[in-house]
Order: C-alpha cells, then sequence, then structure tokens
C-alpha cells in the first residue's frame, strides 16, 4: 500500500521560536533491513505537494498548536512558527498529512522537539571522510556505496571520540553532509550504531538538480560544495540562534577549512554582509548563480543581524587530516581570508 510517511523531520525550540524542518513522501513499505542501504531510499527523488497538520500539546496533553502548512514541490517544509502560542510550553507535536485523502487526516509520527539550552553550545560535524572513510569519486565506488551498509566503510575513530567528548559536554550536535538526502535513514542506522544519538541530519537534496524553476542547486553543486554547507550552516543557526560556543568539525579533502572560515567571519568580525558576500561569490568553491546571488545575500543579512546580539561567541575548528595532505592544508592560501591567521584558529588533527 503506498502511504505518506516523513522521511525526515527536525523540530527545535530556541529564542521563544519553533522551527521545523520535514520532507514528506509517499512510498510502498519496507522491511526493516531492505532499508539499511541507500538504494532502499531511492523513491525519495519523487516530486510531489503535501499538506501536513501539526499539532502541539503542552505537559498535560492538552492541545495548544494546530496548524496547517504547505510543502514545496518536492515535500520539503522549512518552518517558523513564531510565538503565536507560547512555544516553549510544547511537550509533543504530532504530525498528520491531510491532503492525500480527502477528509482523512493520516498521522506520519509523534515527536518532541529539541530545546536549545543556555549558554548555547552546538557542534556541527560533517559526515563523509570525517567520521566515515567514504569513496564516491568513480561510478564503481559510487555503486558500492549504494549498495552496501555503511558499516563496510572504515570509521574514523579519532573524529568519532571527538564527537562524543563534545556530546559529553552538553554540546547539541548536527550532522552535516553534501551525501544525497536519500541517505538519512543509513546515516542514522550507522550512527546509532556508534552510540552518536544525533536526531538532527542535514543532508543535499539531489531532487533540486532535476528542477530548473524550483530548485537552489545547479549541476555545479553536484561537485561544489561550497553554496549547499555554508547554507545550511547559516540554516542550522537561524533555527537555533546564535550560540555562546560552536564547534566545527570537517575534512581537509574537500572545502570545508575555508567554509568554516568564512561563517567565523560572519560571525565574528561583525563586518558589513554585502562587503562579506561580494568578496567570496566569485570564488571557485562557491560559483553562484544569479539565483544564489540574492538568496545568500539575503542569509547573510538575517545572520548578521543575530550576530550582532551575541558578539562574542566561541569558535573551534577541527579538520580531518593525513599525513599526505596535512602540511599543504597548513601553508593552503584563499584570497578572501588570511589563512595565517587560520592556521592559529584551525586544529588540524591527523586520522
Amino acid at each position: 500500500m503506498i502511504r505518506p510517511y516523513l522521511a525526515s523531520f527536525s523540530a527545535i525550540i530556541s529564542n521563544d521560536q519553533l522551527s521545523i524542518r520535514a520532507i514528506v513522501t509517499a512510498t510502498y513499505s519496507h522491511t526493516k533491513d531492505s532499508l539499511k542501504t541507500p538504494i532502499s531510499h531511492l523513491a525519495l527523488l519523487s516530486k510531489n505537494n503535501y499538506r501536513i497538520r501539526i499539532r502541539g500539546f503542552n505537559e498535560g496533553q492538552v492541545e495548544i498548536l494546530s496548524r496547517e502548512y504547505d510543502s514545496d514541490n518536492f515535500g520539503n517544509f522549512e518552518l517558523r512558527i513564531p510565538a503565536l502560542v507560547d512555544v516553549n510550553n510544547i511537550e509533543k507535536l504530532s504530525v498528520y498529512e491531510t491532503s492525500m485523502l480527502t477528509g482523512v487526516e493520516i498521522h506520519l509520527g509523534s515527536y518532541y522537539p529539541i530545546r536549545i539550552k543556555e549558554p548555547k553550545k552546538l557542534v556541527i560535524s560533517d559526515f563523509d571522510k570525517t567520521l566515515v572513510d567514504t569513496k564516491y569519486s568513480t561510478p564503481k565506488e559510487m555503486y558500492y556505496s549504494l549498495n552496501r551498509p555503511l558499516a563496510y566503510f572504515p570509521s574514523v575513530e579519532p573524529s568519532i571520540a571527538l564527537l562524543k567528548n563534545y556530546m559529553e559536554k552538553e554540546f547539541q550536535p548536527f550532522i552535516l553532509s553534501a551525501s544525497p538526502h536519500f541517505y538519512e535513514a543509513p546515516i542514522r542506522d550507522w550512527l546509532y550504531q556508534h552510540e552518536l544519538f544525533v536526531s538532527d541530519i542535514f543532508l543535499k537534496d539531489y531532487r533540486d538538480f532535476f528542477s530548473i524553476f524550483d530548485g537552489r542547486l545547479s549541476t555545479k553543486d553536484l561537485k561544489k560544495q561550497g553554496f549547499y554547507k555554508l547554507n545550511q550552516l547559516i540554516d542550522i543557526l537561524l533555527m537555533t540562534g546564535i550560540p555562546d560556543e560552536l564547534a566545527l568539525m570537517g575534512d581537509g579533502f574537500e572545502s570545508d577549512p575555508f567554509i568554516y572560515m568564512v561563517l567565523k567571519n560572519l560571525l565574528t568580525n561583525n563586518s558589513d554582509p554585502w562587503k562579506n558576500w561580494k568578496a567570496i561569490k566569485n570564488n571557485a568553491i562557491f560559483n553562484l548563480t544569479s539565483k544564489q546571488d540574492s538568496y545568500f545575500l539575503t542569509k547573510f543579512y538575517q545572520l548578521s543581524e543575530l550576530a550582532k546580539k551575541k558578539p562574542n561567541v566561541k569558535i573551534h575548528i577541527h579538520i580531518r587530516a593525513t599525513n599526505n595532505n596535512v602540511e599543504s592544508l597548513k601553508t593552503k592560501k584563499y584570497e578572501q581570508i588570511s589563512y595565517q591567521k587560520a592556521n592559529e584558529t584551525i586544529d588540524y588533527y591527523l586520522a
């Protein structure tokens, strides 16, 4: 039987705001074992509209929120629910799809929102080549990645230990990866196997590449991760608010060091968002389209306004390096950032 289900759901309460990110799709039911490989989730490449009702309940199970929202053409929801009610009193959320069957609300699940505690401490980690030594550079490697569980690839134990250390210090964890969005269930399964209990996973929506009018990503973003990753980092901070302390974990195989330093500049230098945008927009890591230009500039201004309220955020950047690339990483320079200063900031650890 085909029915809608939530492929992804994240709810965060911070700064008197409830932020929700969700993906709804429809597919046939699967067995638990059949969902361990990414290829089992290719139904998430489908395109459709959905409408959901979100009900919020307080500690006494009294309904204090009930609102409906429409998705984009891919079944994605990005919601910011301000103080229509006292969102801080919401203890549980129930989600229903209301458009598939006329007059019927199909229950998609119930969830407990994450509350970002004060002082706010966040750790955001990349996944591929940071926590798991995956390989996607050839068609053969891509085939294996789709058809084998993530446990097939070697784990990066120093990175796992570092992430666990931050979580033990009560940093709220987020996983940010350029892997396709249909990898979420296998990634979540891998995280739980390694006792990394992370509820918020941000992945690249590959349906963007198949939509000329609706998508934010273009074909150049299949290889270039700059726009996608920096945009997602900003989205996370817009959901949570600017933290008192932020840890960023990535790898030295692509563009993570540069992206993280750009974010640090946005948060700590109190500089003009337009100047920051102008300085990086033509960099090969980003190579922004005209649509992405305006989108990024808007995001920079939104983040800048938040950053003014907390100018002393502490930022830690950890980059996984190998014996083969650690020296080149330490001496690499980018036009828009003083990398001499970056080397004083970034912790390059061997793994």
